[in-house]
């Protein structure tokens, strides 16, 4: 298992989503990605990516000042998204 740290200060939506999206392609399971952002958006994007993509994720940290995720890779299936299953 490793962590990788990701630094996203200062972007705005959508780069903090697709930015995250690419960090998390060539992680293995298990692996955590760490992702400092500081869009307020980043709150709802963050979470509905990995929700897509599947895995875990929390927020370590939330101020005036930075949001933190702290995003755990998972192989368990992408959830299903309005009733349908997977492609």
């Amino acid at each position: 298992m490793t962590r990788t740290t990701l630094d996203l200060t200062g972007l705005k939506c959508p780069l903090p989503a697709l930015k995250t999206r690419k960090a998390l392609k060539p992680l293995q399971a298990g692996d955590q990605l760490e992702v400092y952002c500081t869009d307020p958006l980043s709150v709802i994007d963050i979470p509905n990516l990995i929700r897509e993509t599947g895995g875990t994720v929390e927020i370590t940290e939330r101020n005036d000042a930075r949001i933190v995720f702290l995003i755990e890779k998972t192989d368990r299936p992408i959830e299903k998204i309005n009733g349908a299953p997977p492609t």
